[in-house]
């Protein structure tokens, strides 16, 4: 396979990357990678414990290396973190060496799939709506300036999201 047969998830938490991811991966029998979960494999800690001691901005530095080491190998579906697209450098290595798909999911959606999750530091606030949406609009537009396809994960079945991602990716590469 050639690098550029990779296929990288991206969109905000909740939106379905780790879902959609491995049964894409299933489906194409390549391996599956979820950013997050490489890194708290690497360090030994989850992301909350790296975000209490590191900072978001620490954990972008170790998201930022993991990316570069995902990004090297080849025929691999891979999720990453919502806020990996947040760095120009991760954007460049994902727009080089892969097909992406951006996973677009409501406010509502993702509030309903994320609100009893204790895992996503981002959301330890008061106001998780105003969280969602505040991150929303930073970062939808970098979603939507990196993707080579998006499709909304928040009205669709996730079977339903892979075959079209399917379709759409071998369209691209025949």
């Amino acid at each position: 396979m050639s690098r550029f047969e990779n296929i990288y998830l991206i969109g905000l938490m909740g939106a379905g990357k780790t879902t959609i991811g491995r049964q894409l991966a299933r489906t194409l029998k390549l391996p599956f990678y979820d950013s997050d979960k490489a890194i708290e494999e690497s360090t030994g800690v989850d992301i909350p414990t790296i975000f209490e001691f590191e900072g978001e901005e620490g954990f972008r530095d170790r998201e930022q290396k993991m990316i570069q080491q995902l990004t090297k190998m080849d025929g691999i579906v891979l999720a990453t973190g919502g806020g990996a697209i947040l760095r120009e450098e991760n954007r460049q290595l994902l727009k080089e060496n892969g097909f992406i798909v951006y996973l677009q999911c409501s406010v509502d959606r993702i509030l309903e799939r994320t609100r009893r999750d204790t895992q996503r530091p981002l959301l330890n606030t008061a106001e998780p709506r105003e969280r969602i949406e505040s991150l929303f609009a930073q970062r939808e537009p970098l979603y939507l300036a990196c993707a080579d396809y998006k499709i909304d994960t928040g009205v669709l079945q996730s079977k339903v999201v892979v075959n079209h991602i399917l379709e759409e990716y071998k369209s691209v590469h025949r």
